[in-house]
């Protein structure tokens, strides 16, 4: 398995590029903006990679952060979410964005993105935002589950990201405090708005 490669973009395409790393191009599958941002870069890049191997291909998806990369992970594990439909929806929406969409429950935001119907948007709903749950149960420890529904929601949401589980405790605690009322959404943009200013 290729779990990441370093490297310098020397071409590409709409949705890919190619990466050379110790002599070897390989070619990258990745949502559009990643493709374009990896593409502006002057210097090495990191990419996180997944290798995708079936009978009659061999195709490499990569991201620039471990948090995109297991995102994509996640998608790819729904019953009809193939890698071409997760980076079509990685590439219409944030990490970020899919994960508030998932914990909140927001079909619609997820209908949004061309390629996914109701029924699609649903089953990501139900099948990720349990997974979620229980990711971030086994990072926990299982500690205070099920006491506040609303900050594991968002707890689950941050650590899906790939922040840590005290970067996650940390940022919904300070995002709570600040609040009356609020909903699982608004923790968790309230949450990374506080983490991406850390």
């Amino acid at each position: 398995m290729i779990a990441r490669l370093r490297g310098e973009i020397v071409g590409g395409g709409d949705g890919y590029v190619i990466l050379e790393s110790g002599g070897i191009g390989f070619q990258v599958f990745m949502p559009g903006p990643v493709a374009e941002e990896a593409r502006k870069s002057s210097d090495e890049v990191v990419i996180y990679t997944h290798l995708v191997a079936r009978e009659d291909t061999m195709a490499l998806y990569g991201f620039l952060t471990p948090g995109d990369l297991e995102m994509f992970r996640l998608l790819i594990t729904v019953n009809r979410v193939g890698p071409a439909l997760a980076t079509a929806i990685l590439s219409q929406m944030t990490a970020s964005d899919l994960a508030v969409a998932v914990i909140g429950g927001d079909e619609k935001a997820l209908t949004r993105v061309s390629g996914v119907g109701r029924k699609n948007a649903g089953r990501i709903i139900l099948e990720l935002r349990d997974r979620m749950k229980k990711k971030a149960a086994l990072i926990i420890g299982g500690q205070d589950a099920g006491i506040d529904p609303l900050r594991n929601d968002a707890e689950s949401a941050l650590l899906a990201l790939g922040f840590s589980p005290r970067e996650s405790r940390d940022a919904v605690s300070e995002a709570l405090s600040g609040m009356t009322h609020p909903g699982v959404q608004d923790v968790i943009k309230a949450a990374l708005r506080i983490l991406r200013e850390r």
